[in-house]
């Protein structure tokens, strides 16, 4: 009986081949780093909104010069828009720089309210106005409802308070006494606080905004 053999030449090589494929094989496969979910966002925003309350501020929004990025008044000092700015800040993404970027790109599109030919970095992420363009630009728009399951932890809500004062705050995960509204981490006056204010003054919008388009 004959028996085919094959060139020692022709084996060596298809060993060359097994042990290179092995190595290859073995080689860990790079895998994607998955974008952080909207709820971990979320969570991260409750936790420095949260965060803020241990910080004692006086109510001060007085015009400021200020560094570019991450430019902040001093730490002593702030508003409403202040707590937010600096919540999103602790939870990774500068509102100081978005929105003076997306004004740069857009002055047209944010309310001219101030007599500005230009944006201003020292203050334009400071005032409610332009926060609620901005994160009706690039964040969800949610319903103003009255219905306080609605409201989910992270999400922002702007007010107008007497006197035609815009004013906002972050939903946090905590409720009220009988269980039915979320808490408001906010500046209203008195430094950093939590309420149950959801509903005490008419709502003028009510958002979403994670960072991603």
């Amino acid at each position: 009986m004959r028996t085919n053999l094959i060139p020692s030449t022709s084996l060596l090589t298809v060993a060359a081949f097994i042990a290179l494929a092995d190595i290859v094989c073995a080689q860990p496969i790079a895998q994607p780093i998955p974008r952080s979910t909207a709820d971990d966002f979320a969570s991260r925003l409750v936790s420095a909104a949260m965060g803020r309350l241990a910080h004692d501020v006086t109510y001060d929004g007085s015009y400021r010069s200020i560094g570019y990025p991450n430019g902040d008044v001093p730490a002593r000092i702030g508003v409403c828009t202040d707590l937010v700015v600096r919540a999103y800040r602790a939870a990774g993404i500068d509102l100081q720089v978005l929105v003076h970027e997306d004004m740069t790109e857009a002055f047209a599109k944010y309310p001219a309210l101030w007599g500005h030919s230009r944006p201003d970095p020292n203050i334009d992420h400071r005032r409610v106005p332009n926060l609620r363009v901005f994160f009706a630009r690039h964040g969800d728009v949610l319903p103003r409802s009255r219905d306080p399951r609605d409201y989910r932890p992270g999400d922002l809500v702007t007010w107008m308070l007497p006197g035609n004062l815009p004013h906002i705050g972050i939903v946090v995960a905590r409720h009220s006494t009988d269980g039915k509204r979320p808490l408001i981490v906010h500046n209203m006056g008195a430094g950093p606080s939590m309420e149950d204010m959801l509903f005490d003054f008419p709502i003028t919008g009510h958002y979403r905004y994670d960072g991603h388009e």
